[in-house]
């Protein structure tokens, strides 16, 4: 299994996997040669998915299902103009398909948020998180040899979430602001700011370092850093954070940004 950005930010995300691969795109031995690519989130309008899925050697009709977050714009957005398009399956939760604009004549596919479903070459299990969406939810991808796990869009760390994360290979998780540069942003109203930093909003640099401090996975060699704020955020603050709770661990730490997101990575 293997992983990639195509973008991650407040003004679109979209990550996606290749199953039955190993790191370099390579079949793995006894696969089927073909890999099953999942989508998780479109936040970007399908020209432009088209576009930041050329720049890595692929086209849309080579995904093969899609799998979402929650129901705000830069992960949604783009969504089901990319299903019905290539007639792709889209699994989301309820909350998040009531929640979140007009489906038309893509075809969902309802997932339970404790439920983990299964995917050709892929182990699927959504991870419920406090996020101010109607039920959102993360993902834990297994592929049988590895473990990925995308933890971003949450406003706080809980022990359910600790006890999913055991055992992984790799993690995408939010470092969305630096909270003193939020504190001092200018163009934020304090109602937004309260938002971000409360409790169903987004996790802080030092909150992920927290997270990352706290996984007991001992599996552990790569962490993204994900969904920074191009406003109240800079990418050495949070690749500071993560290195400094990170410093007793061989962790390879990667940056994901809003332009290129991030290449490709082993799950």
């Amino acid at each position: 299994m293997r992983f990639c950005s195509l973008g991650s930010g407040s003004e679109g995300n979209a990550l996606l996997v290749e199953a039955g691969v190993d790191a370099s795109g390579r079949s793995r031995p006894g696969g089927t040669g073909k890999p099953f690519r999942v989508l998780i989130d479109c936040g970007f309008r399908l020209r432009e998915l088209e576009r930041r899925l050329g720049e890595i050697g692929l086209m849309a009709s080579q995904i093969d299902a899609v799998l979402v977050t929650h129901e705000h714009g830069d992960h949604i957005g783009g969504v089901y103009r990319l299903a019905q398009a290539h007639d792709l399956p889209v699994y989301l939760t309820h909350g998040t398909h009531r929640q979140g604009p007009d489906s038309g004549r893509a075809r969902v596919q309802f997932i339970d948020p404790h439920g983990r479903f299964e995917l050709p070459g892929l182990a699927i299990e959504p991870i419920a998180v406090p996020h101010d969406a109607a039920e959102p939810v993360q993902y834990l991808l297994d592929d049988g040899m590895h473990r990925l796990a995308v933890l971003t869009d949450l406003g706080h760390w809980t022990q359910y979430i600790a006890d999913k994360l055991q055992d992984i290979d790799a993690l995408v998780l939010e470092c969305n602001h630096d909270p003193a540069l939020l504190a001092a942003n200018p163009k934020y109203p304090e109602m937004l700011k309260r938002r971000i930093r409360g409790p169903y909003g987004h996790l802080s640099n030092q909150q992920a370092a927290e997270v990352l401090a706290r996984l007991g996975s001992s599996r552990l060699k790569r962490v993204v850093a994900a969904h920074l704020s191009k406003a109240n955020n800079r990418p050495e603050l949070a690749l500071q954070a993560l290195l400094e709770a990170s410093e007793k661990q061989a962790l390879e730490i990667v940056l994901a940004d809003q332009e290129r997101g991030f290449s490709w990575q082993a799950g």
